[in-house]
C-alpha cells in the first residue's frame, strides 16, 4: 500500500498542573506532570463511519491497518488503497479506501459499533459471533527463554511516552534473540497491539522467528489479535484470563505471562531450550 502522507501528529502528551499530596505534612506547591493524549478516533471506511476508538494520537495510520486486519475487515494490506488522517475539534477521522472487492464484502458484514471501547466485543449480539482466529501463518521457531529475558530487559527504551507519563501500553515485536524490532504505545493495550501489527504490516514484515511483547495482561482479545497476526508466542507482562488460556491452547499459540527480568510463567505451549535453538 502507499505510504501516505498525514498532517503533522498531535502531541502524544500535554503538560497539566498538579497539586502534590503528602500524607504526612501540610500543602505542597504546586506542580507540572505530563499526561497521555487521549482523543476520539474516528474510523470511517469509504464513507461510513465503523468505529469510535480512544487512542492515543500517534501512529494512526498503523493503527488503522492493524486494527483493519483484526477486525477481519481486511486480509492483507495490500487490500488498502489509501488512508487519510484529518484532525478536528473534537478528536481524529481516519478515513480508510478499500480496494472494491473487499469494500463490497465489508458492507456485506458491516456491524453497527457505535461508541465502541476498543474492548473488541461491543458490537458482538450472540455468542455465535465471538471472533475466532485463523492459522495464518506462525513462526517456524519456538522461542528462547533467553530471547525472553532480552526483550524484557530492553522494553523501557523503547516506551518513551510510557517513560513520560506512566500511564500507556506498549507492544513490541521481537526477533529470535530478544531484540525489539519494533514497538508502539498507546492509551489503551488493544490499539497499542494494533499498532504495532499495522507497523509490521505496512513495513512488509512477515511473523517468522520472533514474537509478540505487550504490557498489559493478556486478555481474550490480546491473543486473538496475536494469531490473527500470526505470531507464535506472545509474551505478557501480567498475568493472563481463563479464557485467554483456553484460545491460545487452541490455535496452538505458545503463552508466556507474569514476564519480570528474572521470572515468567508458560501457560501454553512450549519454549526453546537454550542448546536446542543453538542447534536448530
Amino acid at each position: 500500500m502507499p505510504q501516505n502522507s498525514s498532517p503533522a501528529q498531535s502531541p502524544a502528551s500535554c503538560a497539566v498542573q498538579v497539586e502534590p499530596l503528602r500524607f504526612d505534612s501540610g500543602p505542597q506547591p504546586f506542580a507540572i506532570a505530563e499526561v497521555p493524549v487521549e482523543t476520539p478516533v474516528n474510523v470511517v471506511y469509504g464513507t461510513l463511519p465503523y468505529a469510535v476508538m480512544m487512542a492515543s494520537p500517534a501512529d494512526l495510520e498503523d493503527f488503522v491497518v492493524g486494527f483493519s486486519l483484526t477486525e477481519g475487515i481486511i486480509t492483507g494490506v495490500e487490500e488498502i488503497r489509501e488512508i487519510r488522517v484529518t484532525p478536528r475539534e473534537d478528536g481524529i477521522v481516519v478515513s480508510v479506501d478499500l480496494a472494491p472487492g473487499r469494500f463490497r464484502e465489508h458492507l456485506a458484514r458491516r456491524r453497527n459499533l457505535s461508541g465502541r471501547t476498543s474492548c473488541g466485543l461491543c458490537g458482538v449480539e450472540t455468542l455465535a459471533e465471538l471472533p475466532v482466529a485463523e492459522r495464518l501463518s506462525r513462526s517456524r521457531s519456538a522461542v528462547t527463554p533467553a530471547a525472553i529475558r532480552a526483550s524484557l530487559a530492553a522494553l523501557e527504551g523503547h516506551q518513551p511516552l510510557h517513560r513520560l507519563t506512566r500511564a500507556v501500553h506498549a507492544a513490541a515485536w521481537c526477533d529470535g534473540e530478544g531484540k525489539i524490532l519494533a514497538a508502539r504505545e498507546d492509551v489503551g493495550r488493544h490499539n497499542a497491539l494494533d499498532k504495532l501489527i499495522g507497523a509490521r504490516l505496512r513495513a512488509g514484515h512477515g511473523t517468522d522467528d520472533g514474537f509478540v511483547l505487550v504490557t498489559s495482561r493478556a486478555s481474550f482479545e490480546m491473543v486473538e489479535k496475536a494469531a490473527i497476526f500470526g505470531a507464535g508466542t506472545l509474551v505478557s507482562v501480567s498475568a493472563p484470563t481463563s479464557l485467554a488460556i483456553e484460545r491460545a491452547k487452541r490455535l496452538g499459540l505458545t503463552l508466556v505471562s507474569i514476564a519480570r527480568s528474572d521470572a515468567a510463567m508458560l501457560f501454553t505451549g512450549t519454549l526453546a531450550h537454550e542448546r536446542e535453538a543453538h542447534t536448530s
